[in-house]
């Protein structure tokens, strides 16, 4: 009976979400002040514990710094947290507590004091600071597939943080800033290749960064596999985590088609200009003339996903066998299609309006919830506006990069520098209702 009453419950919460929906989406209110007050004040007192016991663990000059360290970046953290950075909500914070119990279930390794933080942020990532502060970044939930994905992504951020990687971090800095003020020193001694010398010591010193980054993520993705195979999830969810975030793209590849442009930028009072879809030519534009005095290899702190799958299948043989990503709990089903939603609403709050631009209309196109994108296009436009009439254009929106950019992306920007200041606020005016 109290199986039934469960489902019915967990059904009707579902099925109200739905009809909701149907509805324009009214996005997540961040204006939680009792529960940041309550956190901020739990940082600050796990940082002034953490900075002591660092004194006590490493007595002199090494504890001292490490001390400064922390207080340092609490510092910045907590303006994040004030600024509005995280979202306090009951619903994503017991989905994660939720996941972390499970896998503490046949793990006493995980940490106890760990707290959870949701950001404002659509990048499919999460990470775990030496205080036991857990952050998990609201693109997950709209990325990955599942709870089992979700976990393994956790997993690994707990290997992170048993294996005491951030303190490791900390402490190669302040032994590597002793070692390089002796050699810095010695370069202003002599007068021979001062230049050429000094940037060896910032080269090496990068490439020995992105070497030992790389060990650690290894490090973690074998010991988070072991914590999340103790646990009840699916083993092959591990590797299909790892395979979602090797596809994702932090600007959607997805073609913007030139309907789409047409069909949205031609207003009752403004109608629509193939001028505005015309490219800029970089045929021409040698960039073969620049050598890389960095490789990029040696500079990238995260082994290829390709690659740590790899490495994960050669240790643990039982992730050779591939099966298909599972499907949701009707929990996560909810929160997945609310990290969905938010994805302006965080654009907009970091600032990406040209991103935000472009997102809207690929949503659009998609058919989805076609008022509420319409309400954000509109938004974004007024931000680009603004910045377009304050010669400060450039900090909101990028500039055509052939090299780097899809080719619907670039059509994009190309579409977006070619409007007018008038043109940009006609839109803006028009998607803001403010033009019938």
């Amino acid at each position: 009976m109290q199986n039934m009453m469960k489902k019915l419950i967990s059904f009707l919460f579902f099925y109200f979400f739905i009809v909701t929906f149907g509805q324009v989406y009214k996005p997540m209110d961040t204006a939680d002040y009792a529960k940041r007050k309550d956190f901020l004040r739990n940082f600050s007192s796990d940082i002034e514990n953490l900075s002591k016991k660092s004194k006590s663990d490493f007595p002199g000059k090494k504890g001292s710094e490490l001390s400064k360290i922390y207080k340092e970046f609490s510092k910045e953290f907590e303006k994040k947290v004030k600024e509005k950075s995280f979202v306090f909500n009951a619903e994503f914070d017991s989905k994660v507590k939720s996941l972390i119990e499970r896998l503490r279930k046949n793990n006493p390794q995980i940490p106890q004091n760990l707290k959870i933080l949701i950001a404002r942020d659509n990048t499919p990532n999460a990470y775990c600071f030496a205080d036991g502060t857990f952050v998990i970044n609201m693109g997950l939930f709209s990325w990955l597939n599942n709870d089992d994905q979700l976990a393994a992504v956790i997993s690994h951020e707990l290997g992170h943080k048993i294996s005491e990687h951030t303190l490791k971090v900390f402490l190669n800095m302040i032994d590597q800033d002793q070692m390089d003020k002796a050699v810095v020193q010695n370069i202003k001694s002599t007068k021979e290749n001062r230049n050429q010398r000094a940037f060896d010591v910032l080269k090496n010193r990068i490439y020995r960064k992105g070497v030992e980054n790389r060990k650690q993520e290894m490090q973690a993705d074998s010991l988070g596999y072991v914590i999340f195979k103790n646990s009840d999830f699916k083993k092959t969810e591990f590797v299909n985590a790892l395979k979602r975030l090797e596809d994702f793209d932090t600007i959607s590849p997805r073609v913007l088609k030139v309907e789409t442009y047409k069909k949205y930028f031609g207003l009752p009072k403004q109608e629509f200009k193939e001028k505005w879809l015309k490219k800029e030519d970089f045929s021409l534009y040698n960039y073969n003339n620049f050598k890389e005095k960095l490789n990029k290899d040696s500079l990238k702190s995260h082994p290829e996903i390709v690659l740590r799958i790899d490495r994960l299948k050669k240790i643990f043989p039982e992730l050779k066998v591939e099966n298909a990503d599972g499907k949701p709990s009707e929990s996560y089903a909810v929160l997945e299609k609310i990290a969905r939603m938010e994805t302006l609403p965080n654009f907009y709050y970091s600032e990406d309006y040209g991103v935000g631009i472009y997102s809207s209309l690929q949503f659009l196109q998609d058919g989805e919830e076609e008022e509420y994108y319409k309400k954000w296009l509109g938004k974004c436009f007024a931000k680009i506006y603004e910045a377009r009439k304050n010669y400060n254009l450039n900090r909101y929106l990028d500039r055509v990069d052939p090299k780097n950019q899809s080719e619907s992306y670039q059509q994009f920007l190309n579409f977006m520098w070619n409007l007018s200041l008038d043109e940009i606020k006609n839109i803006a005016d028009y998607y803001q209702n403010k033009e019938s």
